[in-house]
């Protein structure tokens, strides 16, 4: 039932308690001061004349209050809106006071000036806060009659959308007639025109005639629908002809079931558009309303496509820990038995197919740490054109007589700085894989381009690193005529071993180790293959500008330890390592050399150890990460006991994963796991030596 207008025309204004309570408040405490007053006679009549000003201003200022809600709301134009909504709905501030509600709110809730209690505790204000963040808050409002569900969402600077939906605890009100269940309810006066604020809006909206909201033709649109379904005018024809047809058909099933929300949509003109659809009932027919989430939904990809990527690295980095740790044992044990089998035993010669297989083995961890960005790296200072020109050199002997190589030198190519082999990695893979594609097709052409560009300029090219600092970009393109990419292929091409080529022709890490690579190097790939006409991958680097500093007299050059030849030596070592078959082996071999080993399991026994041979430990080796406490962390706790004795960390992964807890350290030395005993030999040699 609606509720009686004022003589003005205007629904009746609600009535705030709290201001309520703090007129009345304030007109006792006005008595209450004026009594005194009184009684003192003309000797009070100034402070009785500054009390009466400031009751004035008091409550001309209740009175401005009174009618700030009503001109807000006339101002944003909410009654319109809230009009056209069929749920009981109410705008309110974050306190909330209401701004303004249509009637179907006054009908179930009343005429009150604040929002209704929840019924779970901080349910309200818990589901302010989440529409306050851009999500949709949700809660139960207690009334009268029952609990109501309430949907909370942001609404402008500090306003919010107060939807009620179903009830809560109790069973619903009789049914209403039945209507289109996507649809309002059906309203006394249909309209037969887009209002004043359906015609402004930045979405587009549309009027249709027909009980089918489809296939109903379209008698008027406002400005934004023309945007939507490619500039043209879609006035006469049905709201199917601007859905793509294979998402119309989805949309009709939405459509059909009655499922509650909007339905979303991609546009006939170009499918790579999406739009959320919304329908209300209009008498006969329909308002529809087509706001366009395309960015939205770009943002969203684009989000889901980094967390997936920082997942499958974090998953890769893991199993590459692992691998490591089996790899290094194997080559540990490997190195024993190729002692007892040298040259000349009939078993040599197997020994060493096995150690070659075990190198490829380590090539391929070492490509899966790559892509999780936990390989160890050596960044220097390159010169981009240099580093491409020593590359087209190697290209030119890969690249087939049927595929040709260009290559293009911009002006003024900056330094970069990055680790030199794994760059050249990274633009082989890319060039390689573009040989095969143009190869597909009977040969092609490979193009390499470099570039110095501003960040503007790179961020036309693909550019996407929120972290640029404003600068110019580096820029190496690997571009070809091939097929292309399929769209299909595109979102999983960085994925270790995903590939398209034959069983036996990849590994499928070339571009998940490129990806790696320009991660560590802290740049951005970017890649485009409009279909059939190629691919082009992008790779932006950072420009790197040298700090000046003054030219120093030149310190005497120290001179280099040579590799040790014999491996033999003296000095009791504390080897810590929480994989048995690494530690076990390893130890064996060096105490054949003639060391002392004292092995631990873990951070804490090494611990105890270190404190039993307090001043008597030579050598510190141990793992990163194992259980309990880890290498860094053990260091810090057994250097009292240890005193000023080398440590050598060995780990699979990258350095830089620890060495920021390691700056006030001295004597620590870093070996990447998988190891073998020469190399381990020979670092405990120089170490002790040292």
């Amino acid at each position: 039932m609606a509720h009686p207008l004022d003589l003005d025309g205007r629904k009746p204004r609600r009535f705030d308690l709290i201001a309520g309570a703090a007129v009345l408040f304030f007109a006792l405490a006005a008595l209450f001061a004026i009594y005194p007053a009184l009684r003192a006679g003309p000797a009070t009549a100034g402070g009785l004349l500054l009390l009466v000003g400031v009751a004035g201003v008091a409550i001309f200022a209740m009175l401005a209050m009174r009618g700030t809600g009503s001109r807000e709301a006339e101002a944003l134009g909410l009654g319109a809106l809230l009009a056209a909504l069929p749920e009981p709905s109410a705008v309110a501030s974050s306190d909330g006071r209401i701004i303004e509600a249509n009637a179907a709110w006054d009908d179930v809730v009343g005429l009150g000036a604040r929002l209704p209690r929840s019924s779970r505790s901080g349910g309200l204000f818990t589901a302010i806060s989440e529409a306050g963040k851009g999500r949709m808050g949700a809660t139960a409002l207690r009334l009268g009659d029952g609990e109501r569900e309430a949907q909370v969402t942001r609404f402008g600077e500090r306003r919010y959308l107060v939807r009620l939906t179903s009830f809560a605890d109790k069973a619903a009100p009789a049914a209403a007639p039945e209507h289109h269940p996507t649809e309002a309810v059906l309203t006394p006066a249909a309209a037969t025109s887009l209002d004043a604020f359906a015609a402004a809006a930045p979405f587009g909206a549309a009027l249709l005639g027909g009980s089918d909201p489809l296939s109903a033709t379209i008698l008027e649109v406002n400005p934004a629908i023309r945007a939507l379904a490619g500039g043209a005018d879609p006035t006469g024809s049905n709201l199917a002809a601007l859905i793509e047809p294979n998402s119309l058909r989805e949309a009709a099933a939405r459509i059909a079931s009655g499922r509650a929300g909007p339905v979303e949509v991609r546009l006939a003109h170009d499918a790579q558009r999406i739009a959320h659809l919304y329908l209300t009932r209009n008498g006969d027919g329909f308002i529809a309303y087509l706001v366009d989430v395309s960015e939205q939904k770009q943002v969203e990809l684009a989000l889901s496509q980094s967390e997936k990527m920082r997942a499958i690295g974090q998953l890769a980095g893991g199993v590459a820990h692992d691998f490591n740790n089996l790899l290094t044992a194997i080559q540990l044990r490997l190195d024993e038995l190729l002692q007892r089998h040298s040259v000349g035993d009939p078993s040599h010669e197997g020994l060493m197919e096995i150690r070659q297989t075990s190198i490829r083995a380590a090539d391929l961890v070492r490509k899966l740490l790559t892509h999780a960005r936990k390989q160890t790296v050596q960044r220097q200072t390159l010169e981009l054109g240099e580093l491409i020109s020593e590359i087209e050199v190697l290209l030119r002997r890969v690249l087939r007589e049927d595929v040709k190589l260009e290559t293009e030198y911009g002006r003024n190519l900056p330094l970069v700085r990055a680790d030199k082999s794994e760059l050249e990695t990274a633009v082989m893979n890319l060039a390689v894989n573009a040989r095969d594609a143009v190869r597909a097709q009977g040969g092609g052409v490979v193009h390499i381009r470099t570039a110095r560009l501003t960040e503007a300029e790179a961020r036309l090219l693909g550019y996407a690193d929120e972290r640029a600092g404003g600068g110019d970009i580096a820029m190496i393109e690997v571009s070809d005529n091939g097929p292309g990419i399929p769209p299909d292929v595109m979102k999983n091409i960085f994925v270790p071993f995903f590939t398209t080529k034959a069983v036996g022709e990849g590994t499928g890490l070339g571009l998940a180790t490129v990806y790696g690579v320009v991660k560590q190097a802290d740049g951005w790939i970017h890649v485009e293959s409009p279909p059939g006409k190629g691919a082009t991958f992008r790779i932006f680097l950072p420009v790197h500008t040298p700090v000046e500093t003054p030219e120093a007299a030149p310190a005497p050059a120290a001179p280099q330890r040579p590799a040790a030849r014999d491996l033999s030596g003296a000095g009791r070592i504390l080897f810590v390592e929480d994989e048995d078959a690494v530690r076990s082996v390893a130890a064996r071999l060096l105490r054949a050399r003639g060391y002392e080993v004292i092995e631990a399991c873990d951070g804490e026994e090494a611990l105890a150890l270190a404190e039993e041979h307090a001043g008597q430990i030579d050598l510190l080796i141990s793992d990163v990460i194992m259980p309990g406490i880890d290498g860094p962390t053990l260091l810090k706790k057994a250097r009292v006991f240890l005193g000023s004795a080398p440590v050598m960390f060995i780990s699979g992964y990258a350095e830089a994963e620890f060495s920021d807890l390691l700056e006030d350290e001295k004597g620590v030395t870093f070996l990447p796991k998988p190891i073998d005993i020469k190399t381990l030999a020979e670092r405990v040699k120089q170490q002790l030596a040292a």
